[in-house]
């Protein structure tokens, strides 16, 4: 593929902005699709998105629409909408007949209804485009603000990979390209619902061993089931996997961490979703990654508690137990 010189964005929301941003810094001509009119008529007129971006005001033109047509037609596409409307989001571009280059997945999240991986989803929603992903650890509000990111970009080929990176590069924004779609998925979306459980923890105050404790295996978790997949290691290892882990793992700014945090105080799942609050998107990939693993014949202790505490309303310290109580066993699967 040639350079890459019009990027579409599409998902108003903060990450996709934020997005939007970065590539409009690397140099390229951005083009941002909202649902909103509202948000499309305040990046146009105030150059902000006070919805989803307080106190962010941008000297870049981001070009927001609320016409997909005016999307399809760029070099690549930055898919930025939530997981579960993303074979929506893509049949409504199929319909315009104009995708020609290659659609970057930027969701963390598996297909509820199917239990398939995004790029999966794209190839039966858009067969013959070249799927991509980016992932990593990396807040909306830090990227939007210009503070140093990195993140993986991964396509099937190393040459789409690169050119991606090229096209999404700046003083602030780093991307490493990666031949491993699948593990960049599995990473982004596994580290979700290892968030939530860390959350809880921290919400019940059981103290920063017990955090650093869950987050380390639940990486353990994370890696016998990637691997079982078919992920690299090294993609494992790295930023779309270790890397947005360890972020999302240990701060409120993630929403599965945050929503964890509620559990851990006393509240219970059916409360939070009952209230109208906005189901992180870890809880969504609970019982997926349970699934999966069963499928894969993977022991996934941490994930089956999470999917409990969403799916059964098990309670913070029911969870516990049910973790403290597990058979002792050696910490390397070789001993």
């Amino acid at each position: 593929m040639g350079a890459i010189k019009t990027i579409g964005v599409i998902g108003g929301g903060a990450w996709g902005t934020a997005l939007a941003l970065t590539a409009a810094r690397a140099g390229r001509d951005v083009r941002l699709w909202a649902r909103d009119p509202e948000t499309v008529s305040t990046i146009r007129s105030r150059r902000q998105n006070t919805r989803y971006l307080p106190g962010i005001t941008f000297d870049e033109d981001l070009n927001a629409t609320e016409s997909l047509e005016d999307i399809a037609g760029a070099d690549a596409i930055l898919l930025v909408t939530p997981a579960q409307t993303t074979r929506a989001m893509l049949a409504a571009l199929k319909q315009t007949g104009a995708v020609t280059g290659p659609v970057v997945l930027c969701a963390k999240g598996i297909e509820q209804t199917s239990g398939k991986l995004l790029s999966r989803v794209m190839n039966e929603e858009l067969p013959g485009v070249e799927p991509g992903v980016l992932s990593g650890p990396s807040f909306a509000d830090d990227v939007a603000r210009g503070l140093p990111t990195a993140v993986t970009v991964a396509a099937n080929s190393a040459k789409t990979a690169l050119s991606l990176c090229e096209a999404l590069q700046s003083a602030c924004f780093r991307p490493y390209a990666s031949i491993d779609i699948l593990g960049a998925q599995i990473g982004g979306s596994l580290k979700n619902v290892l968030a939530i459980a860390c959350g809880a923890v921290v919400g019940r105050k059981l103290g920063a061993s017990a955090q650093a404790a869950l987050t380390a295996r639940g990486f353990a978790e994370l890696t016998r089931l990637g691997t079982a997949m078919g992920a690299q290691g090294e993609t494992l290892t790295g930023l779309s996997g270790l890397g947005d882990l360890v972020l999302t793992c240990s701060s409120t700014q993630s929403r599965n961490f945050s929503f964890g945090l509620r559990l851990g105080e006393g509240f219970m799942a059916s409360e939070l979703i009952s209230a109208g609050g906005k189901l992180a998107e870890g809880a969504y990939s609970a019982r997926v990654a349970v699934k999966l693993a069963q499928k894969h014949e993977i022991d996934v202790p941490i994930c089956e508690t999470v999917a409990r505490m969403i799916d059964e309303d098990l309670s913070i310290d029911d969870a516990l137990n049910t973790l403290m109580a597990r058979p002792l066993k050696a910490e390397a699967e070789s001993l």
